[in-house]
């Protein structure tokens, strides 16, 4: 009789047991959670205060200020702010991140610089860059500046363009709002192109393409004292 009783009762464990392990296998997986919400990067800056386009600065301490950013999603945005000797960004003097609209830089006098900001949010979302100013920090005993580097209009640099004519156009600017400026063009299929305009007073110029060529081209401007500033390198294919 006790064996029975014993027989019976380890049944029931190895039962008992037996329901416990099985039911693991009952788990199933919990909910699918949610896509993670898709961060929108913020706005670009629109608006550069200070300093403005083509300005000569006086003293070489800048306070810039430029307007701000905003994200639909509500995420903080801070701010890079990047200062070149070059249109194209290339040397750059300065690059700083900040949270407020406004910082300033020392920089060295009787240099030309160019500037640009890029909002960012705290999900690493990032605008477009703002348009691109430049300006001039007034030297000691200068009279008379060298001219802003061509800014370009047309085409798109690294852009595509149709077979025939097309229209190289630019805007060449100077601290000294008197001065008569002139350009000299370089264009062709190799990098450093040929000169094939000089003393342009237009800051545009139409030039025959080929379908499937790519080409390069640049402005060196020149002021009426003489003072040059040699351009960037800009380049187009032809569909």
């Amino acid at each position: 009789m006790k064996k029975a009783i014993t027989l019976y009762l380890s049944l029931a464990v190895l039962c008992i047991a037996g329901s416990c392990s099985s039911g693991g296998d009952d788990d199933s997986p919990g909910p699918t959670p949610p896509p993670p919400a898709e961060n929108n990067n913020p706005t670009a800056v629109s608006q550069l205060i200070y300093p403005s386009s083509d300005l000569l600065c006086i003293e070489s301490t800048i306070i810039f200020e430029w307007g701000a950013a905003s994200d639909v999603d509500g995420d903080p945005i801070s701010y890079i702010l990047v200062v070149a000797e070059d249109r194209n960004f290339t040397n750059i003097v300065e690059q700083r991140t900040v949270s407020t609209t406004s910082l300033s830089i020392t920089l060295q006098p009787g240099v030309a610089y160019y500037w640009k900001v890029t909002a960012i949010d705290n999900q690493g979302g990032e605008s477009d860059s703002s348009a691109t100013f430049a300006f001039f920090t007034e030297g000691v005993g200068i009279s008379n500046h060298a001219p802003f580097s061509a800014a370009l209009n047309a085409p798109d640099d690294e852009g595509f363009v149709s077979e025939g004519s097309v229209n190289l156009n630019w805007t060449g600017s100077d601290s000294d709002s008197g001065d008569v400026l002139t350009y000299d063009l370089f264009f062709g299929e190799l990098d450093p192109a040929e000169l094939i305009e000089t003393d342009l007073s237009e800051d545009n110029f139409d030039v025959t393409v080929i379908s499937g060529k790519t080409y390069y081209w640049k402005v060196d401007t020149t002021d009426d004292s003489g003072l040059k500033t040699i351009g960037q390198t800009w380049m187009f294919t032809v569909n």
